[in-house]
């Protein structure tokens, strides 16, 4: 069964006896998109009708791994869901493999996902005239644009921030590098920091790293969460925020707007869709 030409047929479909809007027939076909790239990179080549409640469970343990909200992973299931209802109606399949598929409880403690209003709401309440204030906001941008955990973060270096290409380079789990895209804006922020980061006096070792602490060293993971959790505070944000919760964001962000999940996965710095991130 050809997945393009019961794309065409299901869209027709959703727009003429639905009713739906452009935007709602937009976001069932991007779900379909995502379970074929999930195929592609699990080098799965079955139609629909052959598809199983393993293969569909698998779909959903990776898209889980990519840090997606519960909601947006629910989502993404009724949207598979309605698919398949489709199909079945139509004929097509013989059974529904997503009939007994549960998604995530939309109370289970996943992540807090920040609304990039939340984010900029954050950065604002930095203070600038403060000597960290430049820093902490070329950290917290970076930490957002690029989808950075901690580790990574504490660990950037000035020489591998590529400037004209938008890329820096960042050392990963396992010691593993990986060129992460960077927004212009991060890049903003950061040339303002530096000014004020090369004055400092700084210690031996430490004259690559990027984010300084006032004694001219390598930060702290938990100084980065301290920072986080009191500029969500002063925001008056009443979610659970650290700096895990800017990466979960990031990913969220890229695949509710229509990223292509193989490119969120390899900005993420996940080797292989059977990784396991604790989220």
């Amino acid at each position: 069964m050809d997945w393009q030409a019961l794309i065409i047929e299901y869209e027709g479909f959703l727009k003429l006896e639905k009713g739906m809007s452009p935007n709602s027939i937009e976001a069932y076909l991007s779900d379909i998109g995502k379970l074929q790239q999930f195929l592609e990179l699990s080098q799965t080549e079955s139609g629909p009708e052959e598809l199983d409640r393993e293969h569909l469970s698998s779909f959903l343990t990776w898209i889980n791994e990519l840090g997606l909200s519960a909601r947006t992973q629910a989502r993404i299931l009724s949207g598979i869901k309605a698919f398949y209802h489709y199909l079945l109606m139509e004929d097509l399949v013989e059974k529904d493999p997503t009939a007994l598929l549960e998604g995530p409880r939309l109370d289970s403690k996943l992540p807090e996902v920040l609304t990039v209003e939340e984010i900029d709401r954050m950065l604002d309440h930095i203070d600038l005239s403060h000597p960290q204030g430049r820093r902490n906001r070329a950290m917290l941008e970076t930490l957002y644009s690029c989808g950075l955990r901690v580790s990574e973060l504490v660990q950037l270096k000035i020489s591998g921030l590529y400037r004209a290409e938008g890329f820096i380079r960042v050392i990963g789990k396992g010691d593993k590098e990986r060129l992460v895209p960077v927004s212009s804006r991060a890049i903003r922020e950061i040339d303002l920091y530096l000014p004020d980061r090369n004055t400092q006096n700084i210690q031996s070792g430490h004259e690559d790293i990027m984010f300084l602490n006032r004694r001219g060293k390598m930060l702290t993971r938990n100084m980065v969460f301290t920072i986080i959790k009191d500029l969500a505070s002063a925001a008056g944000i009443q979610k659970t925020v650290s700096p895990h919760t800017f990466r979960h964001s990031f990913a969220t962000h890229l695949v509710e707007g229509g990223a292509d999940l193989r490119a969120v996965q390899e900005m993420l710095g996940h080797e292989s869709i059977t990784t396991t991130e604790i989220y």
